[in-house]
């Protein structure tokens, strides 16, 4: 039984990596639907990639094989595997992390494979596109019906290579976050849950401590609740705390990227 194909990469649209991974799906598997998640992922940034799939994931059909390439060690040691979720989604790509926080939004890893079928693969293959050589022909091949064992040697599910989230930290006036996602926008998402934001007890107005600079933002519910160029906190579509400016962009105005700390203070 064929299977929806989902495709997210770091891959971008100027060059033409997706296109061929694209390409050479639709050779495989003409018939199997593909699904452009995105392939916007933040340049070689695993993490990010990770909690995008994660966000997605419950969008996408059921039963989906989920094809992620954010993969910065390519050619080196890592694994390439394919893994299947308790509720039968399918992933793969790299060991390095992408996969399990979606995987585990999904029931966890129920089965895990190292892609050691090379029959499977493009040939010669290149030791720079592994999404071209190896994981687009073994998902296509996949969501055309190839059982998962099939892919290669069954690994144990304990040993695959997972990623730490930032700890939230709680101090008597507030709450240490870190920023993890920046969207096309300059809306910063933080590891930082809309119920611990309620329980912080911050009011209508919170100072945000970036490095040296300190800002006043509004606690709402919509961008439109403040005026245009003011800061706000509030909840995202994906149930993340995000900083946003509106009509404006919270990356800029802030001074953020990726892993930066943020202190969210009540006001005294």
């Amino acid at each position: 039984m064929r299977r929806p194909l989902c495709f997210a990469s770091d891959y971008g649209h100027a060059d033409d990596f997706a296109g061929v991974c694209r390409g050479v799906i639709a050779r495989i598997a003409p018939d199997v639907r593909v699904i452009d998640v995105t392939h916007g992922l933040p340049e070689r940034n695993v993490l990010a990639g990770a909690l995008v799939l994660r966000n997605t994931l419950l969008y996408m059909p059921d039963r989906a094989v989920h094809l992620a390439v954010v993969d910065p060690g390519v050619g080196g040691p890592r694994r390439a595997v394919a893994l299947r979720s308790g509720g039968d989604r399918l992933f793969v790509g790299p060991d390095n992390g992408l996969f399990t926080l979606a995987a585990d939004r999904d029931g966890g890893v129920e089965a895990a494979h190292e892609l050691t079928n090379e029959e499977l693969w493009l040939g010669p293959l290149s030791a720079t596109f592994h999404g071209r050589d190896i994981f687009a022909p073994v998902a296509a091949r996949l969501a055309d019906g190839l059982a998962l064992d099939a892919a290669g040697s069954a690994i144990d599910p304990d040993g695959l290579t997972r990623l730490e989230l930032p700890e939230l930290r709680r101090h008597r006036d507030g709450l240490t976050t870190t920023a993890l996602l920046v969207d096309r926008f300059g809306n910063v998402a933080l590891n930082l849950r809309a119920r611990q934001l309620e329980a912080a007890k911050f009011g209508d107005t919170v100072e945000l401590v970036c490095g040296d600079e300190r800002f006043l933002a509004r606690v709402a519910r919509t961008f439109a609740s403040v005026r245009p160029s003011d800061i706000v906190v509030l909840v995202d579509s994906y149930g993340q705390v995000a900083i946003a400016v509106n009509a404006g962009s919270a990356e800029e105005v802030l001074g953020l990227e990726p892993g930066d700390e943020v202190r969210l203070r009540r006001l005294k």
